[in-house]
């Protein structure tokens, strides 16, 4: 009997044969798993770290880091939420070598209120007179991302940009549905405020 149990047949993951056999030695196995992640991995790591070379070295430690602790992998979850843990913490600790003496985790974030919130602006969306240029927006919106506390922005790039569900984003930060919930739509408040600013700016300029 495998080591990795599901509660339905159904929902074994392809991952979970490709786990088993790099488990047993199949190297070209666990190749295959990089081949599907390496490039996420990547983005999120950059998003994280915002430095190219320091994201090339995440992804190798990541999945070095892995291949090392497949044994540790129980299957209560997808590899891929797995690797996401293992790779964000990874680019947590480049971001404390590079800020020395200055710690730097997945709880620093806040210099916000935890007032009470808008329900209407929890799914932002940019508005349509924002989306006049795609490439242009995507660089603003790249850059506004970057500017975010390391906390919210880590839950931003998981859950609305890489597309993890919230329960996912959870396993993988170790946070509570609740907390992720509260950090998404912080970052989202956040990001629409940034961008407001940006493109109130915009306008000014533009009408001198």
């Amino acid at each position: 009997m495998s080591a990795i149990q599901t509660t339905r047949s159904e929902e074994v993951h392809p991952d979970v044969l490709l786990v088993e056999r790099a488990r047993g030695g199949d190297v070209e196995a666990f190749e295959q798993l990089v081949k599907q992640y390496d490039r996420r991995i990547f983005r999120i790591a950059q998003h994280i770290t915002q430095n190219r070379e320091d994201a090339e070295d995440v992804v190798q430690d990541a999945f070095l880091k892995a291949y090392e602790k497949l044994e540790q992998f129980q299957g209560n979850s997808k590899f891929y939420t797995w690797l996401v843990r293992i790779a964000v913490n990874e680019s947590l600790m480049r971001l404390r070598k590079r800020r020395t003496g200055r710690m730097v985790s997945i709880d620093e974030d806040i210099e916000t209120e935890e007032g009470s919130m808008p329900r209407d602006l929890a799914e932002w969306r940019p508005d349509p007179e924002m989306m006049y240029g795609q490439s242009e927006l995507a660089e603003i919106l790249r850059k506004t991302v970057q500017g975010l506390p390391p906390g919210f922005r880590v839950v931003f790039v998981l859950r609305d940009v890489e597309g993890l569900s919230t329960e996912e984003t959870a396993e993988a930060l170790g946070l509570s549905v609740p907390a992720v919930k509260s950090r998404l739509l912080r970052a989202r408040l956040q990001l629409r405020e940034r961008l407001s600013r940006y493109f109130r700016k915009k306008d000014g300029d533009g009408g001198k």
